[in-house]
């Protein structure tokens, strides 16, 4: 079953790490990524840029309106994200737990729709 591991955060938070603390972020990460690989449960994943650059677009009433940010204004913001391909939910959860972001912001999982 695929699952993606939604990983939120405070980037205020985040933007004001010295350069010793964001690296050891990285570091951490990056083993993360390379733990979720070499056990092959890995697909793909990326990190996301801030939400300050993002652009958001509705339609209502046929009219279409981009603004700029993010769609949800929350404390916390979607920086990235992992695809896994595991056995079920558990095994899903087992390795958010193991996310970095899981000691210092949110982890979600949930299961991707299949189609066909």
């Amino acid at each position: 079953m695929q699952f993606m591991i939604l990983i939120y955060g405070n980037e205020k938070a985040e933007m004001k790490m010295t350069p010793k603390e964001q690296e050891a972020v990285m570091g951490a990460y990056m083993k993360y990524t390379k733990d979720m690989a070499e056990a092959g449960v890995m697909k793909h994943g990326e990190a996301l840029q801030p939400t300050m650059t993002a652009k958001t677009v509705r339609t209502a009433d046929g009219k279409k309106a981009t603004v700029a940010g993010s769609a949800v204004k929350n404390k916390e913001a979607l920086g990235g994200y992992y695809m896994i391909d595991v056995k079920n939910m558990a095994e899903a959860l087992k390795w958010a737990g193991k996310c970095p972001a899981a000691k210092y912001g949110s982890v979600e999982v949930r299961p991707v729709m299949v189609f066909g």
